[in-house]
């Protein structure tokens, strides 16, 4: 009886030394890159844009060793969009924000790690108010659409790993409630992540 209890025992404490080591969940913080492209439409607007840089924050959960739902919210510093609507030029400074979900699809090759994942989003256009934004009529836009991706982490130890990624963004040209920035279209914005993961 004492051998079994013994057994019973030393079976409870490896599995529960074995659930300790098993990574569930992690945390990223990465630094991005936002670039929209140019953007020509039917109404006769014309829009371009400046890269912006900012920051990128992910929560992971692991549902099974190779499948993660994923929360983000990322922010960039500032930049320029800018409308030709003839015979008008107009620039709007802008920081941008994203929030979104996504699942997460992983494939292990040792300590090489590629993923792609797929989601919806928010993304908040702010207007800066600044010598910069010629039009003071500018309103902040939220908008809703989806971000995609594929990228590959790196395991540096059983804690930390490097990721790389590139991520489009899929959302509608914003017109910060201004009629005559009308462009009936949508971005596709690329969006290359570099970052640090820590898996707890």
């Amino acid at each position: 009886m004492k051998k079994i209890a013994l057994i019973a025992f030393l079976l409870a404490v490896c599995v529960a030394a074995g659930r300790a080591q098993e990574s569930r969940q992690d945390i990223s913080l990465s630094g991005m890159g936002l670039i929209e492209p140019f953007i020509g439409s039917p109404t006769d607007v014309y829009v371009h844009s400046t890269p912006s840089y900012g920051a990128l924050a992910s929560y992971r959960f692991m549902l099974t060793p190779s499948s993660a739902l994923e929360a983000n919210y990322g922010m960039t510093y500032q930049n320029k969009i800018t409308y030709h609507t003839n015979p008008l030029v107009e620039a709007i400074l802008t920081r941008n924000q994203e929030v979104s979900a996504a699942y997460v699809r992983t494939f292990n090759f040792r300590k090489f790690n590629p993923f792609v994942e797929a989601g919806a989003a928010g993304f908040i256009f702010q207007p800066i108010r600044n010598s910069g934004t010629k039009n003071i009529d500018a309103n902040r836009q939220t908008e809703i659409g989806g971000i995609y991706g594929a990228g590959i982490a790196y395991e540096i130890s059983p804690s930390f790993d490097i990721r790389a990624e590139y991520r489009g963004m899929v959302t509608k040209v914003p017109t910060f409630g201004i009629a005559t920035f009308t462009t009936n279209k949508w971005y596709n914005i690329y969006n290359p992540v570099v970052g640090v993961a820590y898996h707890f």
